[in-house]
């Protein structure tokens, strides 16, 4: 019986050690001091493989010689990135992740952008809304308040922020309208209701877009559509537009991160312009990483 206890107890603390020493390497705090590399096993924190900045990312590895330096970029999710910066952030922890604006993580955690001197990333970007072919004639109402449709990065944070701590996204649009009749009126005034036509829209499941789509679906049902909202991958998300499967989508960012599916399917959709300007995409860190400044810094700090 001693024998089998005490195997019992060494199994166990088998199985203890290894998680106390997991815990006590992933709650070291960012040391200035030290090479910022060798803190996070030189990894920038990414999302979604298709997504623009993923590219744009690699692209600032190579220009900025990190590459060479064995740095990577980790493929995950909008929500596993964001829950791992939470993580690190809890524990004043290093990490490099890629970060667009707006989003609530912006307005959540203390954390800012790196400068990006070579322009690898670009300039500010705006959102643009794509309709398909024809919608102008065939559904003249819907086209008007489409075209209408313009909010501003701190609007569309206050839907994300209500999302992000659970609120359904539908009712965190309803709130979003009911607080802002003055901006709805001035997408809707003197435009005709109607009863009961279909209306499609689709959106990558990015926060912003799950914000945005919600609320612009959200007027239309107001408006007399019956609409419906689709999550795709970005790719199907134009190709629904440019083949007319799909009648619009409001998360067009351009001219950086959509630029490729603009190109490919150009003279197959119509772009009415901005719904939102001063959105912006690069390499951000928690403020508390003083010495990290810019992108720059990831090699020689």
């Amino acid at each position: 019986m001693k024998k089998q206890k005490f195997f019992k107890l060494f199994l166990l603390a088998l199985l203890i050690i290894p998680i106390i020493s997991a815990c006590s390497s992933q709650t070291a705090s960012y040391d200035s001091k030290e090479k910022l590399g060798s803190q996070i096993n030189y990894t920038v924190t990414g999302i979604d493989a298709g997504a623009g900045i993923m590219s744009s990312t690699q692209k600032a590895l190579k220009a900025y010689g990190l590459e060479s330096d064995n740095w990577q970029l980790q493929t995950s999710s909008t929500a596993a990135m964001t829950s791992t910066l939470d993580k690190a952030i809890q524990d004043k922890r290093p990490i490099v992740i890629t970060g667009w604006q707006p989003h609530w993580m912006f307005t959540k955690y203390p954390i800012k952008f790196l400068k990006d001197p070579k322009n690898v990333f670009g300039k500010a970007e705006h959102i643009d809304t794509v309709v398909r072919k024809g919608l102008k004639t065939d559904k003249p109402e819907a086209y008007t308040v489409l075209d209408r449709f313009h909010w501003t990065p701190a609007q569309m944070s206050e839907v994300m922020l209500k999302v992000n701590d659970g609120v359904d996204p539908e009712k965190a649009a309803k709130q979003w309208i009911k607080k802002n009749p003055k901006q709805v009126q001035s997408w809707t005034k003197g435009v005709k209701k109607v009863h009961g036509q279909s209306l499609k829209l689709t959106y990558v499941a990015w926060d912003s877009e799950i914000a945005s789509t919600n609320v612009i679906a959200q007027v239309l049902r107001n408006q007399g559509y019956k609409v419906t909202i689709q999550a795709m991958e970005i790719q199907p998300v134009w190709a629904s537009v440019a083949t007319g499967a799909a009648d619009a989508q409001v998360s067009a960012w351009l001219p950086k991160t959509s630029g490729l599916f603009y190109k490919d399917y150009k003279g197959k959709f119509e772009d009415l312009g901005p719904n939102l300007k001063g959105a912006k995409v690069g390499l951000a860190v928690p403020k508390y990483m003083t010495n990290i400044n810019s992108i720059e810094d990831l090699k020689n700090k």
